[in-house]
C-alpha cells in the first residue's frame, strides 16, 4: 500500500483518460455546491476506470467536496472493492483541511465495511487530531492503535510529539516517547530534538542528558536548539563545567550558537565573577555577526560595572540606544547601578529620568534603585518621597529601610531616625541582622536602654535568634547564666558579629551612665581571645566620631583592669590630644602603656608626629634623645619622622646627629628611612653626606627604591656632577626599576643647567617613548631648558604641543616662553606671551615683565624698558626691587643720569632697602653734584650695615660702544 500511495504522479502509471478524469472532477470546485451531479460529470467515464484509476483521480483531488462526492460516485461503481488504500486516501484529504469529522466518520465506514486499518491509516488519523491539536482524542484513538498491536512509524510518532511540545504537554511527550521506544521504532534526528527539548522543560536533567548522548552516540548531530537548551539548562542549575563542556562540543562541530546560548553563558559568568570570560564571550559574538539583544547588552553593562569599566559600561548603553533596542526596565535600571557603583548619583539620577520620559513606569525595584540615589546624594526630601512612593507597592525591603535609617543618622537626624524605627515596628517591618544592627546602633548612641532591651526580647522569639549578633547580645545583657551554652562555647574567639554586638553594648551603657553595667560587659569582653582588640578598636572608634569622654573613660578603664590597650587606641588617643594642643595629656598616654614590647614603636611615631604637628621640633628631638637614653629603639619610621620634621623646621644639626647616631647604634633601617636620610641632606645642602649616606645603603644590602635613584640624581645634579647622575639614571633602568616621570624631569633639569639642551630635548622624547605622558611640570622644566638657552622656536613648538595634549600652560610656562623669546631678542613676541595671558586669564608677575625689561635696557631701548615698567603698574603690579634695579641698571648703564634720577625720586620711601640702588643713587647724585643727597644714602647704608658698590660706572656701555 505504501509504494502504491507513493507512485509517480505524472502519468507514467496510468493513461490520458485518467488524467482527463482529474480535470474533469477538479474543474467542479468551481461550481456551488448542490449544483452538479458526479454521476451525470462522470457519465462518460462509466466502465472505462479501473479501481486502481479510480483511486488515482481521488488521490489527486484539491478540494475536499470533489473528493467526497467522487468517492461517493467511485463505490457505485462495479469496479469497486472496498479497500484500506482508498479509504487512507479519503482520510488524508479531509485531515490536511481539518475535516475531522468526516474523517472520523470515513474511518468508521472503513471498518463497518470490514477493512482492517494498518498502520499507515492509522498515522494518518493520529496526524489529523496532532496536527488540529485534539491531543485528548489523539491520545485515545492511539490507545486503541496500540490494542490492536499495530507499530507506527517515526514519522507518526514525530508528529505526535512535536504536536504535544507545541502545547507544552511534556509530560505526555515524555511517555509517549517511552511507550515509541518500548515499541522498538527508531528515532531520528527530530524525534531526539523533540524528546530533549521536553525533558529539559520538565525538569528532567538525567533524562535529557541520557537521551542526547545516546542521539550522538547514533552518530546524529543535534542542532543548535538542543545545545542551547541544556546549556541553559546546566546554567540554571550552576553546573558551569558542563555549559561551558557543552558549548566546546558545540563549537567543534562549527555549530554557530545562537544570541539565546551566548545570553545562557554570559550570565553563568557573570553569576560566578568571571567577568574577562563574559567579555571574551561577547567579542567572538561580534566577530561572528552573532546579533546581540538587549538582554546581552544589559549584562555587559553589568559586568562592566563590576569590573570599575564605567565608560565602558556608558558607552555600551548608548549603543543600545542607537540600536534602538532600549526598551525595558531592567537595561536602564543596570546602568543606574553603575553609576551608582561608581559613586556618580547625578548620572544615576538622570538615567532614571530618561526611563521614566519614554513611558517606562516604574517597578518596585526602580523605586528601590531610586532611592539609593537620592540617599547617596543626601537628598532627604526627595528621598522620602520616593520612600512614601515604594511604601505603596507594599511593605519596603529590608535594605532601603536600612538606607533610610543611615541617612537620617548621617545627616545627624536622630529624631527622625528614632520615629522612622517607631513607624518601621508599627507596619511589622521584617527585620534582617543589618537592619536590626543599625536600629541598635541609634538605641545604644542614644542610651535608649529600654527600647534596645525590648526589642532584643522581641527579635529573641524570631528566626533572627539563630543570629550571633542577637545571641550575644541577649546573653550579656542576661548575664552568663541566662546565655544559651552554645554561644559561651563560642566566646572563645569573637567573629564580626559578636563584635558589634559587644561594642554596642558597651556604648549603650556607657550612653545611658549605666557604668557598672558597662564594666561587667567588658570584663566579659575581655574573656575573649579577641576582647582586648575589639575594645581598643571601639576607642579609636568613638574618637573618630568626637564622643572623647566615652573614649576616656572605657580607655582608663581598660587601664584600670591591668590591660594594656592595643596600639590603634593609644595612638588615637595621643593624636587626638596633639590636634588639642594638650601635650602633657598626650605624653601621659604614652607613659601609660609606652613600655608595652607591642605598642612601643608605632607609639614612638604618634608622639613625633604630635610634637610635629604642635610646631615643636626641639621637643621631638628632646623626646628622642630621653628615650634613646635609656635604651629604646624608636625604630625606622619613628627616625624617618623625627628626620622630616627637623629638616623641615630648619634643624639640619640636629637631624644630622638622629642620622648618625642611628647608624652609630646600627639601627635596623628600611629604604624609606634612607631615603628619608638622603634627602634631609640634600635640602641641608651636604651634597657629600648625603652620597656617604647612599654608598652605606647599599654597603648594608638596604635594596634602593625608585625615590632613592631620584634623590640621587638631584644630589648628584646640584653638586654639578652630572656624569653621576646620568650614571644613577642609567643604573636605575639596568636595575629593572621602572622609572617615573619626577626621576626624567629631574634628569632633564640638570641637563639644561649644564647647557646640554640637545640631550635634555632626547631625554624629554626617551620618557615620552616609554608610555610616560609628560606633565605641567615637565612640560615647564624643558620649556626652561630652551628658555635659558634662547631656543625660542623649540620652545614655541613645545608650547603649542602641551596644549594639543591637553596640559594648559601656567605662569611658569609662560615665564619659561618669554625668556626664550627675549634671549633669542624676539621683543614683540615676548610682549604677545604677556597679552596672551592677560586675556587667558593667567595672573602676570613682575618676574614675566622684568625679562622684556632686562632685555631692552641690555639692548640700550631705555623708552621701550621705561613703556614696559609703565605697562607692568597699568597691570595692577607693584613694581619689585628686582624690576626697579633692572631699570635703574639701564639708566646707569647708557648714561641717563636726569632719567635715573627722576626714577629713584619716584620710587623713594616705596622700595626695601637694596644695595644696587642705593649704590647707583650715590653715584648719581655726585655725578650732579648733589652731595648732600649722595651723603645720606651712604649713611643710610652703613647704619643699615650695606656695603657700598664703588666700582659702578655711569654709562659703561656707551663708552665701550
Amino acid at each position: 500500500m505504501v509504494q502504491y500511495l507513493e507512485d509517480d504522479r505524472n502519468g507514467h502509471l496510468y493513461g490520458r483518460h485518467v488524467v482527463a478524469a482529474i480535470q474533469r472532477v477538479r474543474s467542479l470546485s468551481e461550481k456551488p455546491e448542490g449544483s452538479y451531479d458526479m454521476r451525470e460529470v462522470m457519465g462518460s467515464f462509466v466502465t472505462k476506470l479501473t479501481f486502481r484509476e479510480m483511486c488515482v483521480v481521488l488521490k489527486e483531488q484539491k478540494g475536499w467536496r470533489q473528493a467526497r462526492d467522487f468517492f461517493a460516485w467511485m463505490k457505485l461503481q462495479l469496479t469497486y472493492r472496498p479497500s484500506v488504500i482508498v479509504y487512507t486516501i479519503v482520510l488524508r484529504i479531509y485531515g490536511q483541511i481539518g475535516k475531522i469529522k468526516l474523517a472520523e466518520h470515513t474511518f468508521l465506514e472503513m471498518l463497518e465495511a470490514g477493512c482492517e486499518p494498518d498502520e499507515v491509516a492509522c498515522g494518518t488519523m493520529l496526524c489529523t487530531y496532532a496536527r488540529w491539536g485534539r491531543h485528548k482524542a489523539m491520545l485515545a484513538f492511539y490507545s486503541a492503535v496500540q490494542e490492536r498491536g499495530i507499530v507506527l512509524s517515526v514519522a507518526v510518532f514525530n508528529f505526535m510529539l512535536s504536536s504535544l511540545q507545541k502545547k507544552s504537554l511534556h509530560g505526555n511527550v515524555t511517555e509517549l516517547w517511552k511507550q515509541m521506544i518500548d515499541k522498538g521504532v527508531v528515532p531520528n534526528h527530530f524525534t531526539y530534538t523533540v524528546v530533549i527539548s521536553s525533558f529539559v522543560k520538565e525538569g528532567l536533567t538525567e533524562e535529557a542528558f541520557k537521551t542526547f548522548h545516546e542521539m550522538k552516540n547514533l552518530g546524529l548531530v543535534p542542532e543548535e536548539v538542543t545545545y542551547s537548551l541544556l546549556i541553559s539548562l546546566s546554567c540554571k542549575n550552576g553546573n558551569q563545567d558542563e555549559a561551558l563542556g557543552l558549548y566546546e562540543d558545540m563549537r567543534s562541530r562549527g555549530i554557530v550558537a545562537s544570541n539565546y546560548t551566548c545570553a545562557s553563558l554570559i550570565t553563568l559568568h557573570y553569576k560566578s565573577g568571571d567577568y574577562s570570560k563574559a567579555v571574551s564571550l561577547f567579542s567572538e559574538m561580534e566577530r561572528k555577526k552573532i546579533a546581540a539583544d538587549e538582554v546581552i547588552y544589559g549584562l555587559l553593562i553589568r559586568i562592566y560595572g563590576k569590573l570599575g569599566l564605567y565608560e565602558d559600561a556608558q558607552r555600551t548603553f548608548e549603543e543600545i540606544e542607537k540600536l534602538g533596542l532600549l526598551s525595558v526596565e531592567k537595561t536602564y535600571i543596570a546602568m543606574a547601578q553603575v553609576h551608582l557603583n561608581s559613586g556618580d548619583f547625578e548620572k544615576a539620577l538622570s538615567t532614571m529620568e530618561q526611563m521614566r520620559s519614554r513611558n517606562i513606569w516604574y517597578s518596585r525595584f526602580s523605586f528601590i534603585v531610586l532611592l539609593q540615589c537620592y540617599i547617596m546624594k543626601e537628598d532627604l526630601a526627595s528621598a522620602e518621597i520616593t520612600y512614601h512612593a515604594l511604601l505603596k507597592t507594599g511593605l519596603p525591603d529590608t535594605a532601603s529601610s536600612n538606607n533610610m535609617l543611615k541617612l537620617y543618622m548621617r545627616l545627624g537626624l536622630t529624631e527622625k531616625a528614632r520615629n522612622f524605627v517607631i513607624q518601621m515596628r508599627k507596619d511589622k517591618v521584617e527585620f534582617d541582622e543589618e537592619l536590626l544592627k543599625t536600629v541598635m546602633k541609634i538605641y545604644c548612641k542614644e542610651g535608649m536602654l529600654g527600647d534596645a532591651e525590648l526589642l532584643i526580647e522581641e527579635i529573641s522569639s524570631s528566626n533572627l535568634f539563630d543570629s550571633k549578633f542577637v545571641q550575644t547580645f541577649f546573653m550579656a545583657m542576661h548575664e552568663k547564666s541566662r546565655g544559651p551554652s552554645k554561644v559561651e562555647d563560642r566566646l572563645e574567639h569573637l567573629d564580626q558579629s559578636r563584635a558589634i554586638a559587644f561594642e554596642l553594648m558597651l556604648i549603650l551603657y556607657l550612653a545611658s551612665g549605666n557604668y557598672s553595667k558597662m564594666e561587667e560587659i567588658l570584663k566579659l569582653l575581655l574573656e575573649t581571645a579577641n576582647g582586648l582588640s575589639v575594645a581598643s578598636q571601639l576607642v579609636s572608634k568613638l574618637i573618630k566620631e568626637g564622643d572623647i569622654s566615652k573614649a576616656e573613660h572605657l580607655y582608663k578603664l581598660l587601664v584600670g583592669l591591668d590591660c594594656i590597650p592595643e596600639y590603634v587606641a593609644s595612638s588615637s588617643l595621643i593624636r587626638f590630644y596633639g590636634k588639642q594642643q594638650k601635650l602633657k595629656q598626650a605624653l601621659e598616654v604614652f607613659k601609660m602603656v609606652g613600655n608595652s614590647p607591642t605598642n612601643a614603636k608605632p607609639l614612638y611615631s604618634s608622639m613625633i608626629d604630635v610634637y610635629a604637628k604642635s610646631g615643636q621640633p626641639e621637643a621631638a628631638y628632646f623626646f628622642y634623645r630621653e628615650q634613646s637614653k635609656g635604651g629604646h629603639d624608636l625604630g625606622a619610621v619613628a627616625i624617618s619622622m623625627l628626620v622630616n620634621t627637623l629638616i623641615s623646621s630648619g634643624k639640619h644639626r640636629e637631624a644630622e646627629d638622629v642620622i648618625h647616631s642611628s647608624f652609630r647604634d646600627n639601627m635596623d633601617l628600611d629604604t624609606v628611612a634612607y631615603n628619608t636620610f638622603i634627602k634631609a641632606m640634600l635640602e641641608a645642602g651636604k651634597l657629600h653626606c648625603a652620597s656617604n649616606i647612599y654608598e652605606r645603603m647599599l654597603s648594608v644590602g638596604v635594596p634602593p627604591s625608585l625615590q632613592t635613584y631620584s634623590i640621587m640624581i638631584s644630589v648628584n645634579g646640584r653638586g654639578r656632577n652630572l656624569d653621576k647622575a646620568v650614571e644613577m639614571f642609567n643604573k636605575a633602568r639596568s636595575m629593572g626599576v621602572s622609572l617615573d616621570e619626577k626621576a626624567y624631569s629631574n634628569l632633564i633639569c640638570y641637563y639644561g643647567k649644564a647647557g646640554k639642551v640637545r640631550e635634555a630635548s632626547l631625554l624629554f622624547n626617551k620618557m615620552q617613548d616609554e608610555g610616560i605622558k609628560p606633565g605641567k611640570v615637565s612640560y615647564n622644566i624643558m620649556m626652561n631648558v630652551y628658555g635659558t638657552s634662547g631656543f625660542y622656536g623649540e620652545a614655541e613648538q613645545l608650547f603649542h604641543a602641551m596644549q594639543k595634549e591637553g596640559c594648559l600652560p601656567d605662569t611658569l610656562t609662560y615665564l619659561a616662553l618669554i625668556g626664550a623669546y627675549t634671549k633669542g631678542l624676539k621683543y614683540s613676541e615676548a610682549e604677545q606671551a604677556i597679552i596672551s595671558m592677560q586675556k587667558g586669564g593667567i595672573p602676570t608677575s613682575c618676574a614675566h615683565f622684568n625679562l622684556l625689561l632686562s632685555a631692552f635696557t641690555k639692548a640700550g631701548l631705555i623708552q621701550e624698558a621705561e613703556r614696559v615698567y609703565g605697562e607692568l603698574i597699568a597691570a595692577g603690579l607693584t613694581p619689585d626691587s628686582a624690576c626697579n634695579r633692572t631699570l635703574l641698571r639701564g639708566y646707569m648703564d647708557y648714561g641717563h643720569v636726569e632719567e635715573g634720577i627722576s626714577f629713584l625720586e619716584s620710587i623713594r620711601g616705596s622700595v626695601e632697602p637694596d644695595r644696587f640702588i642705593m649704590s647707583a643713587a650715590v653715584h648719581l647724585y655726585k655725578s650732579v653734584g648733589m652731595e648732600l643727597r649722595a651723603e645720606g644714602y651712604l649713611n643710610s647704608m652703613r647704619s643699615l650695615g650695606i656695603t657700598f658698590l664703588k666700582n659702578l660706572e655711569i654709562g659703561s656701555k656707551t663708552k665701550a660702544s
